[in-house]
């Protein structure tokens, strides 16, 4: 029998550990690049009904006046 420096169980601890660390640095790119191409666009399903109750709040409370509420409400539509 020939002499190794591992021992065939250390050799596959080290290929396995190996593996692992290249897969979770895969699926850490992949998270990342998901991540910021999902910031960078709009959320989906955005409510019109809660942006139109938000904006009637900010009215009621003097925050706009009311060519701005027009304008805005247009744009919600």
């Amino acid at each position: 029998m020939g002499w190794s420096l591992f021992g065939a169980g250390d050799m596959v601890r080290f290929g396995l550990g190996h593996l692992l660390w290249w897969a979770l640095l895969v699926a850490a790119t992949i998270l990342l690049v998901r991540w910021l191409v999902r910031g960078a666009r709009p959320a989906k399903g955005a409510d019109p009904g809660r942006a139109l109750s938000i904006l009637k709040q900010r009215y009621a409370r003097g925050e706009i006046d009311p060519a701005e509420f027009e304008a805005r409400r247009r744009d919600i539509a």
